[in-house]
């Protein structure tokens, strides 16, 4: 203390004196004052050091060692920092990735561990871009991109980023057949020769058999689905090749021998043999068009996207609008301003490149498509926002009806709680091959609830489509709340956890990860007061 004294006292006396007391000597001798002397500077620096010496060693003093900074508790969402001064806030830099502060603090443990989960999945597969929607009670809590929409620019997966949903638009066409139905303008159990009658009828085993709108709804009508079969398609592609090089080396060998006149007579005599014993083998080879049906109605699943493109038609027919026109429709009244059918000439907004693996495992552009012919079982766009809100939509008519005795003022669902009650009942005969524990319904898979043992796994009730196509992989998953009494008097529909999932990489499974962050959300939730 005493060194510090002597050193602030020094340097206050020797230039602060001369710096500051020449300028006030000068002063005193034009204001006519009587002159200062050296003393009266020495003892003012003196007093100046003095005077700083204590201050400094007061705050010594009354220094103490800040405490330790507190680990961070994983599950304790950080706390938000005092706000600024009006005249020092910042601009905000907004994302829409970003979840809002309410959602983020309320749902932080399920958003960490179900990004981890979806970065794990990515890195497993090997995919370029990854997005995710979630909303709980019909509120959007969590929409994030992870990768990249587009590789070659370096554009980043976000929440707009549209993607080709693949089969979940069959879900997508089955409202339009329910509208529809409940309308009156369509029957399900009639043929379809009724609505479109240039298809032809079908038969099975030398008998006609009735393909109807719910049987192809749920894939039991016995129409094929494509060739799952590559090398059986590789035969017939190598077949049809073959026969058209044939066809050339024919014309050419007939009008080599009509040159050559009546040269050679036993050669040419060879050759047209030859050419009439080829032509009949491959009369006798060539596959007739068929009109049978795979199986007999009813009795066995067979999934179809060519199904679907019927279901299409009959769309148009009962409705009196062209398919497309009529979905549009629908998509507006549901506030899908996103959702489109896929086409390669507009300009779409964010639409995501497409990819898939080569041969030596090196990432490549997929073909182009003309999914004209599937737009109705697997040609649309979207985005997972819109995807969240079709959920929704179709989990508050699912559960409408429950409320309305506590609440009459709701307002009605875009379809009736009946109809969603047809739409997610489990038909028999069907498989759900994404999750071997449901069946396959009305353009939806269905997990029914079930408790085989006490104390032993519990499977919930859910509802799911999954999707994939040519460079995208998709599911949309609506896991309905298991309401009680006093939810039903006290809140509202929906009730429940929405997840949406899109990739621009095909054959990627994602209904299993859906469930684990909707079950996520759902633990978070009911873990709040």
């Amino acid at each position: 203390m005493y060194r510090l004294l002597s050193a602030v006292t020094t340097r206050a006396a020797t230039h602060g004196s001369c710096a500051w007391g020449c300028g006030r000597r000068a002063a005193h001798q034009r204001a006519g004052l009587p002159p200062i002397g050296p003393g009266w500077v020495g003892g003012l620096g003196l007093g100046l050091g003095l005077a700083l010496g204590v201050k400094l060693a007061g705050g010594l003093r009354g220094a103490s060692p800040a405490p330790p900074t507190a680990a961070p508790d994983p599950e304790t969402p950080p706390q938000a920092e005092p706000p600024l001064p009006p005249q020092e806030q910042p601009l905000a830099q907004w994302s829409p990735q970003t979840p809002t502060p309410l959602h983020s603090r309320r749902f932080a443990r399920a958003i960490d561990r179900s990004r981890d989960l979806l970065h794990r999945i990515k890195d497993e597969v090997g995919a370029p871009g990854i997005v995710v929607g979630v909303s709980v009670d019909g509120k959007e809590v969590w929409s994030e991109g992870l990768g990249y929409a587009d590789v070659e620019n370096r554009v980043p997966c976000k929440p707009e980023t549209v993607m080709r949903i693949a089969s979940i638009s069959k879900s997508l066409t089955m409202v339009a057949i329910a509208k529809l139905w409940e309308a009156g303008k369509l029957d399900l159990d009639i043929p379809v020769q009724h609505y479109v009658p240039e298809f032809p009828e079908k038969e099975y085993e030398g008998e006609k058999v009735s393909v109807t709108t719910r049987l192809l709804i749920s894939h039991l009508s016995g129409i094929r689905h494509y060739e799952k079969d590559m090398k059986k398609v590789k035969e017939e592609k190598a077949y049809k090749a073959l026969k058209m090089m044939k066809g050339t080396m024919e014309s050419d060998q007939e009008k080599e021998l009509k040159e050559k006149g009546g040269k050679n007579n036993e050669k040419n005599d060879f050759a047209k043999a030859k050419i009439e014993q080829d032509n009949e083998a491959k009369g006798r080879n060539s596959k007739p068009c068929k009109k049978k049906n795979d199986f007999e109605q009813g009795s066995q699943f067979l999934y179809s996207t060519f199904g679907y493109t019927l279901l299409a038609a009959i769309v148009e027919r009962a409705s009196g609008y062209k398919y497309l026109d009529y979905m549009q429709k629908i998509f507006h009244d549901l506030d899908m301003l996103t959702t489109v059918q896929e086409e390669n000439e507009p300009v779409i907004y964010n639409r995501a490149r497409f990819y898939v693996y080569n041969k030596k495992r090196r990432l490549v552009n997929t073909p182009y498509v003309d999914n004209s012919y599937k737009w109705a079982g697997g040609g649309f766009l979207s985005t997972v926002g819109d995807l969240l809100k079709f959920g929704n939509a179709m989990l508050y008519g699912y559960q409408v009806g429950l409320f309305k005795n506590s609440n009459e003022n709701l307002l009605p669902g875009y379809l009736k709680p009946e109809t969603m009650l047809m739409i997610w009942t489990p038909v028999p005969n069907t498989e759900m091959s994404w999750d071997k524990e449901g069946k396959y319904a009305m353009a939806w898979g269905v997990v029914e609830k079930k408790q085989t043992y006490g104390s032993c796994r519990k499977q919930r009730h859910y509802a799911s489509h999954t999707g994939g196509a040519v460079g995208a992989s998709s599911v949309l998953l609506v896991l309905p709340e298991e309401l009680d009494a006093e939810a039903i008097n006290n809140k509202f529909p929906p009730r429940g956890i929405v997840v949406s999932i899109i990739c621009n990489m095909q054959s990627v499974g994602l209904n299993n990860t859906a469930l684990k962050i909707a079950l996520e959300f759902d633990k978070d939730r009911s873990d709040m007061p």
